[in-house]
């Protein structure tokens, strides 16, 4: 099954769904099921943020998994991010706009990559195992 590494709180924040929106700076023509694996690496700088806090309310942030796959989801489009205001982005395919807290989640720069995750469901046991760059093969 196809996996993607990504570093802490965000992994959590899909993990929880409250993150439905993976950016990236680069596209994908997968889609389908993929696993969420939360990498060694935590972005301090977000945890600073209220509302990121706020959203991790349910779990420890001081005992995040990391190294461990967390969550499994569809990935259900990919799309190039157009244009951005303030409060609202805009993507290439009409029907995806972003809005709310999803905004601090992700990097919306135009000329990103909105990754859409559907069905997210955490993983009652995590699966401790090393991350990969880009999309990589889990193999039970």
């Amino acid at each position: 099954m196809k996996v993607l590494t990504i570093r802490q709180p965000w992994a959590s924040l899909i993990a929880l769904g409250e993150k439905h929106i993976e950016t990236r700076s680069w596209r994908t023509n997968y889609r389908g099921p993929l696993l969420i694996h939360a990498g060694k690496n935590i972005d301090k700088q977000a945890l600073k943020n209220p509302i990121i806090r706020e959203s991790l309310k349910s779990i420890n942030i001081n005992e995040m998994p990391i190294g461990m796959i967390i969550a499994k989801c569809n990935l259900v489009d990919c799309t190039k991010v157009k244009s951005s205001k303030s409060d609202v982005i805009y993507t290439d395919v009409p029907r995806v706009i972003v809005e709310g807290k999803e905004l601090i989640f992700g990097d919306y720069s135009p000329g990103r990559y909105a990754w859409i995750l559907d069905n997210i469901e955490p993983l009652r046991k995590p699966v401790p195992t090393k991350g990969q760059l880009s999309l990589w093969e889990y193999r039970e």
